[in-house]
């Protein structure tokens, strides 16, 4: 008879001698009648699970239980038996909480299914809850009676991975949520993810060896592997080899395209990727060839923008498919708005049950923007079970973002169990964690949900910017109305410093969207300079104090940066005063037209006026920038009249990672009739594009000159172009430029 049954059966005995009464009374009046017995072989992980159970009573009612072995029981004691049950009837990554007569009993089917049905218990049953590291409510009593627990769960998603240093930095917080302490748990170090130039380097390898990358057109480019080149094989299953021999711990490596979706199209792999119907064909092909090599290991490889599409070809038992929801409309759950993606996570669950989710959360570009898809988790982590999903990332920022906190737990919970009320959740959390300012805070949140959920047409992006919404749901009206629910959440809770801080920490969101619409003088209200009552213009105050308050705030709370290219909160509070500076200086070129001679796409509705508009860019494209895709900027700016100029200086965007970079040069030409331009001269890029080139940038490209007089301005922006080792060789390189500013 299995252990956990005649343990059942003695303390039934028990039951019926000593007690009528069915509640379990672990401690009444501040004293105990119960022990902690740590069944099995008393390894030290079950007792640290009893440790903390001991622990968290102690804090609730100032009881200390004794933590004995099943050698030491005393029998005039109450048990509560904790242990590790793989040897019994309990299924992988089952927790069990049951009573028997007096007795408890707190199962799981691991080490630390045993701690997290610790966890469980102390706050399904004893009231705990745990909304952040610094962050726990603990109640206090002199009695705990229970009633009776028959309680047995089985998470379906069985990794849980939320992407913040929340628990990676606080593994007892990771464990009270019951997620992961890091985002590749398993994994090879250095073979996580996007690993082909890993196996095999451009600057080793492409020199002597092209015929190992893609061929792009006719060329060979190191934007990704050749997969039908045998020698290519070879290399990655002996770096394959090496990376288990050097880390005998992990048992998943990465064998996955890079970040770019510049694959190999010579006649071997195209002929390979027509009869799957996918590229993914080639790379399941290549991956499972070297899964045979490995049949006790993991080998896992992404389905990720141009694989995403199902192969025909199912992958091996071992081979763990990621597939990723990059690409989706996060303004509404993905069954709704990204339907593509959804088919094809279906297709791959009807070729293997091993399937991992990647999916995102918050905006890249924008770590501390607004972005309303708080709505979209529950139904998406749904989704993702539903098609038998057990292992699920979610990617949110790791760093600390908009309304990071909340973005934890909640996700955490969910991943936990995807049956969970968003609503109550809401409410558990902004009232836990905010106190009385919580209601203020949960209002902000409905509200800015329900005003995007208005705009069916507005596509919530991963990769957008806040100016993108100020006609939807960060409209100059809206954004007042989020400010004085934050200025309401901060008033009722003045009296607490610790609530005052959190507050400010979650309202950064909307005062960084507040800051970014001022930068775009949306309206007289949101803009930088305002003209007093004797018609002098001044920066207005109001966006002073917010970027104070911004700066300082991201300062207390040591968040660092701003977006996923590394561009810092110092340098954007930098180049905001730079724009404040600027928006004061008088500007000759402010309103006037400008014609382009060359064609610009897509951005700032490819209206080149936006280069005098008065607004400035800010550091994501979508922030008012106009842009040249493969060609060079060439405008010409019409000043309406005969002036006198000295200086003439125009800004540019770069990020690097999306193919845009700053001009190789920019040269200015000065003409009275717009046909015959004398050149001033030409401001070569003082940080020329090289691999550790800054990611995030703005450069101002300045000339000052002697007087002259001119009607028209000519400026020329040279495209610098994709070099061969950028991830996107091959592809047409962006300019993007904003304000002309002339005196």
């Amino acid at each position: 008879m299995p252990r956990i049954v005649s343990l059942f059966l003695t303390t039934v005995l028990v039951f019926h001698v000593s007690c009528n009464d069915n509640r379990l009374r672990i401690f009444e009046n501040g004293k105990s009648a119960y022990e902690i017995v740590v069944l099995g072989e008393g390894t030290e992980s079950p007792y640290r699970s009893a440790e903390l159970l001991q622990e968290y009573l102690q804090k609730i009612g100032e009881v200390v239980l004794d933590i004995v072995d099943e050698n030491s029981q005393d029998a005039a004691k109450h048990k509560v038996y904790i242990g590790n049950r793989n040897g019994d009837s309990l299924e992988p990554n089952q927790i069990v909480i049951r009573t028997k007569g007096n007795d408890l009993f707190i199962f799981g089917h691991s080490d630390l299914d045993t701690r997290y049905a610790v966890y469980e218990f102390l706050e399904r049953y004893l009231g705990c809850k745990w909304y952040a590291p610094d962050a726990m409510k603990i109640p206090s009593t002199l009695s705990i009676s229970l009633e009776p627990i028959d309680y047995v769960y089985t998470p379906e998603i069985t990794t849980r991975t939320v992407h913040s240093k929340l628990f990676y930095e606080n593994k007892s917080f990771a464990d009270q949520q019951k997620v992961t302490y890091e985002s590749f748990p398993y994994y090879a170090p250095g073979a996580r993810v996007h690993t082909f130039h890993r196996f095999l380097p451009e600057e080793k390898f492409y020199g002597s060896h092209p015929e190992y990358y893609a061929l792009r057109g006719d060329q060979r480019l190191p934007t990704q592997l050749c997969l039908t080149n045998e020698k290519v094989l070879q290399i990655v299953k002996d770096s394959v080899s090496a990376l288990f021999a050097r880390n005998p711990e992990a048992s998943v490596v990465s064998v996955s395209q890079d970040d770019n979706q510049q694959h190999c199209q010579c006649d071997a792999c195209h002929k390979i990727d027509e009869e799957e119907g996918s590229p993914s064909g080639t790379v399941i092909r290549f991956v499972n060839q070297v899964a045979a090599d490995f049949p006790d290991k993991t080998i896992s490889t992404l389905a990720y923008q141009y694989t995403r599409k199902p192969s025909k070809t199912e992958p091996a038992d071992n081979v763990l498919i990621t597939l990723c929801s990059i690409e989706c409309d996060r303004a509404a759950p993905i069954a709704e708005k990204c339907t593509d993606f959804a088919k094809d996570l279906e297709g791959w669950g009807k070729l293997t049950n091993n399937v991992r989710i990647w999916d995102y959360t918050t905006q890249y570009t924008n770590f501390l923007a607004p972005f309303p898809n708080i709505h979209t988790l529950r139904p998406n982590i749904q989704l993702f079970r539903d098609n038998n999903a057990k292992w699920v990332f979610e990617q949110h920022s790791h760093n600390p973002s908009e309304l990071f906190e909340l973005r934890s737990y909640i996700t955490a919970k969910l991943l936990w169990n995807p049956e969970s009320d968003l609503e109550a959740l809401l409410v558990e959390f902004t009232e836990g964690y905010y106190g009385k300012a919580g209601t203020y805070i949960k209002a902000y949140v409905d509200l800015i949900h329900s005003e995007l959920e208005k705009d069916e047409d507005f596509f919530l992006f991963l990769y957008g910017d806040p100016s993108e919404a100020f006609g939807s749901y960060l409209r100059p009206e809206l954004l007042t109305r989020y400010m004085e629910l934050f200025d309401k959440a901060e008033n009722v809770v003045a009296d607490s410093p610790e609530l005052v801080a959190r507050v400010k920490k979650a309202r950064l969101g909307v005062d960084y969207a507040v800051l970014e619409a001022s930068r775009k003088n949306i309206n007289e209200k949101y803009g930088l300079v305002i003209t007093d009552d004797g018609g002098t213009k001044k920066i207005n105050p109001r966006v002073v104090s917010l970027l104070d308050n911004f700066m300082e705030t991201t300062s207390g709370h040591n968040i660092g940066l701003m977006n996923e290219m590394g561009f810092t909160v110092a340098e954007y509070g930098t180049n905001y005063k730079s724009a404040l500076e600027i928006a004061l200086k008088p500007n000759k070129a402010k309103g006037k037209k400008v014609v382009t001679l060359t064609r610009p796409k897509k951005y700032a509705d490819e209206n080149p006026m936006v280069l005098t508009d008065g607004a400035l860019g800010g550091s994501s494209f979508y922030a008012n920038w106009l842009g040249y895709e493969g060609n060079d900027m060439e405008v010409v700016l019409d000043l309406g009249e005969l002036m006198e100029i000295r200086t003439i200086s125009l800004a540019f965007l770069q990020v690097t990672n999306h193919i845009v970079f700053l001009p190789s040069s920019v040269s200015y030409s000065i003409s009275l009739d717009n046909k015959d331009f004398r050149r001033l001269g030409t401001v070569p890029n003082p940080y020329p594009l090289n691999k550790d080139s800054k990611v995030n940038d703005i450069q101002y490209f300045d000339m000052d000159f002697g007087p002259v007089q001119t009607c028209y301005i000519k400026i020329k922006a040279s495209n610098t172009k994709t070099p061969y080792w950028h991830h996107a060789a091959g592809l047409p390189s962006w300019i993007f430029a904003d304000e002309i500013i002339v005196n």
